[in-house]
């Protein structure tokens, strides 16, 4: 709003459009990790919006320099994806939106250096809001994604907790999606509490925040392995009346984990004294509950796991709050502003090398996408010069925004991008209509603004009505709007969506089921790495260790990206689905495999070689089944008498555990028997069975 009340009040010669959606593409980028990091990509950002512009206002009004310049601005945004995954697509898609604007202003042909001007002084000034920011903030980057794991950590915690009107099938789902959500937040905290840290700076505080990550890890690993002993209480008669005693461990765990996250940020005392009382509330909940649990249920092997379950979680607290408390030790040293601000002492662009994606060649389906948008941008460009539409860059823009690399994100893409800019332009072409004062005007457009901002990411419909009424409002509010101006842009975004459907569907399409046996199969073989290693820690005696810990990692970030897959499946036209059902049982039944793992797993006792031939039966049977399915997912094998061999022998492994076994070998000998049944339903599955023989 800055840039547009200046304008508007003659303080400053600057064209408020350019420089009001400059501002407003830099100020919402939410820039993660060291601080010349930010700086160095808030001004390439800049340069590259003003750039753009530039070139837009040079290629005006002339078709063939439109078309070359549109093929030059195109290839960049492809160049900006394949970098960043994270800030790319958002870059090209701003730097489009003014290049086109510019590309139809009609200083294009005059003053060419006042559009780009006018996005230079935006952009810099979005980038002044971005760092006036960082002082006052109660958080660093680092502390932050450290925090964000804990609180995903709360989440799952809360996800587990039972609820009388939720089904098995509905709680499968929510926690899958949570542990997903874990996976994600513990890894980015991880990168970016390593990176770019010199080796003196990692001992003086980041060591106590790698430690709170790993807690919260450990933690999460251990809630999963709780959970499966659980599921298997609810199915008995007696755990009615004992569920309600786990509501009060269950939101004492969630309030935990989320006072850790407010400790670690703030880093006040008072914070870390409430973690403190609530850690020693869990732990109370933690040493009555298995007391209650055996009187109630009484003695036997889902009892023993479940106790054990949370014995473990208990053994993690004392670690938890003493790094809590090492993290907060410097909080009597903090000022107003908070010296961890200069934690990177030298300031070079070599960090923007770090948050960039060199890696050569691209993926093919970047490439195809970058071919595909390319054609239909300069088609969308060729039709709105060519006819000589007033406003016809909302054709190019739809057509640029809606497509997407893959048919089913584009297809919900259109729908929503119409409908949102459908009410936007009526909506804005009524406001318009009315002959609103100035001021009337103004208001709308920080609405408007704060709108977008609000429903980006959790309503993308609502998000495109707000933007287009800012667009339209910025563009028009100059000029008489008439029917027919609304009725041509509404066309033109119309044109531009069907134009990106009928591009994804038939300009070099990728469909995801020819990525996904590629996706599964290493899944597969993931889960086949962490069967070897839970079997090399049976027989050198280890414990749940790095090695191990690694193994689970490599499996659950595999499953996450097999489950995205699916997800993006599901939108493909139905003739590239086949075998869909088929191939989310395969899925889901890997993922319940590597859960079952990981219940083994933190089970493994360091100093103790268990050296009996079930086991390593089953080591050796569950490593050659993985890897026969990994194979039969990238070639896409018809039933084979192989599988039938290999589920013969999963049916005739005894996993008993011997006499008299403690509770961490009962439950390790009962995770692996689970184990070996969800690996024979999955070869079930791979012969096509099922219900109705699917």
């Amino acid at each position: 709003m800055v840039p547009i009340l200046a304008a508007h009040a003659g303080w400053l010669p600057i064209e408020a459009t350019f420089a009001a959606i400059a501002a407003q593409n830099i100020a919402l980028v939410d820039i993660r990790g060291p601080y010349p990091l930010r700086i160095g990509l808030l001004l390439s950002m800049a340069a590259i919006l003003s750039g753009c512009t530039w070139l837009g206002s040079m290629a005006g009004g002339d078709l063939p320099q439109a078309l070359a310049a549109t093929l030059v601005v195109i290839l960049a945004g492809g160049v900006w994806r394949h970098l960043s995954g994270e800030y790319g697509p958002s870059l090209a898609v701003s730097s489009a939106l003014l290049f086109l604007i510019a590309l139809s202003h009609p200083a294009g042909t005059t003053a060419v250096l006042a559009p780009a001007g006018s996005a230079a002084v935006g952009a810099l000034w979005g980038v002044v809001v971005q760092m006036a920011l960082w002082p006052i903030r109660a958080q660093h980057p680092r502390r932050r994604a450290v925090a964000e794991s804990w609180v995903a950590v709360a989440d799952l915690a809360a996800a587990m907790e039972p609820e009388p009107g939720r089904t098995l099938e509905e709680r499968h789902r929510l926690l899958a999606e949570r542990h997903a959500q874990v996976r994600t937040a513990l890894d980015h905290a991880a990168g970016l509490v390593n990176a770019g840290a010199s080796p003196d700076r990692r001992h003086a505080y980041l060591r106590p925040l790698e430690e709170l990550n790993t807690a919260a890890a450990r933690l999460a690993t251990r809630l999963i392995v709780l959970n499966i002993a659980f599921e298997g209480l609810m199915e008995r008669r007696e755990f009615e009346a004992l569920a309600p005693g786990f509501s009060p461990l269950f939101t004492s765990f969630r309030n935990t984990a989320r006072t850790v996250a407010l400790a670690i940020v703030s880093r006040q005392p008072s914070h870390l004294a409430t973690c403190e009382v609530r850690l020693q509330r869990l732990g109370t909940l933690l040493q009555a509950l298995p007391d209650r649990v055996s009187t109630q249920l009484g003695e036997s092997p889902d009892t023993a796991q479940l106790i054990f379950g949370l014995r473990q979680i208990a053994s993690q607290l004392e670690a938890v709050e003493a790094a809590v408390r090492v993290t907060i030790g410097r909080a009597g040293e903090r000022a107003a502003f908070s010296l961890e601000l200069f934690d990177v002492q030298t300031w070079t662009l070599r960090p923007l090398a770090s948050a960039l994606s060199l890696h050569w060649p691209p993926e093919a389906a970047m490439l195809r996408f970058v071919a595909r948008l390319t054609v239909l941008e300069l088609l969308g460009v060729a039709i709105f010069m060519g006819f000589g539409l007033e406003r016809g860059y909302w054709l190019p823009l739809t057509a640029l925004v809606v497509l997407q690399p893959d048919y089913g994100a584009t297809r919900l893409r259109a729908s929503q991008r119409f409908l949102g800019t459908l009410a936007g332009s009526v909506a804005a072409s009524g406001l318009l209509a009315l002959a609103l004062p100035p001021e009337a005007v103004l208001l709308a457009l920080a609405v408007t603004i704060a709108g977008f901002a609000f429903w980006l990411k959790r309503n993308y419909a609502i998000a495109v009505f707000f933007i287009t009424l800012f667009v339209v409002l910025i563009t028009e509010a100059t000029m008489h709007v008439t029917f027919a101006f609304t009725l041509e842009r509404l066309a033109a975004t119309a044109l531009g969506g069907a134009l990106a459907l009928v591009a994804a569907l038939l300009f070099w399409p990728v469909w995801e089921r020819q990525r996904f046996p590629a996706l599964l199969a290493e899944a597969l073989r993931a889960n086949r790495g962490f069967v070897r290693a839970i079997g090399e820690r049976l027989a050198d005696g280890g414990g749940y260790e790095a090695k191990t810990i690694a193994a689970k990692h490599d499996a659950e970030v595999a499953n996450g990206m097999v489950f995205a897959s699916l997800q993006r499946m599901s939108g493909d036209p139905r003739s590239q689905r086949a075998r869909m059902e088929n191939a989310a049982t395969l899925a889901n039944g890997n993922q319940r495999l590597t859960h079952a793992l990981t219940a083994a797993a933190v089970q493994l006792t360091p100093d103790r070689v268990v050296n009996r031939a079930d086991l390593t039966a089953f080591v050796a049977i569950a490593s050659e089944a993985l890897d026969h399915l990994a194979a039969d997912a990238e070639t896409e094998r018809p039933k084979d008498e192989a599988r039938a061999a290999l589920r013969s022998r999963l049916d005739h492994l005894t996993l008993a555990p011997p006499a008299g076994a403690a509770a961490d070998e009962l439950g390790l000998h009962r995770s692996l028997a689970r184990s070996a049944v969800e690996l024979s339903a999955m070869l079930v599955a791979a012969d096509g069975g099922g219900p109705g023989g699917r």
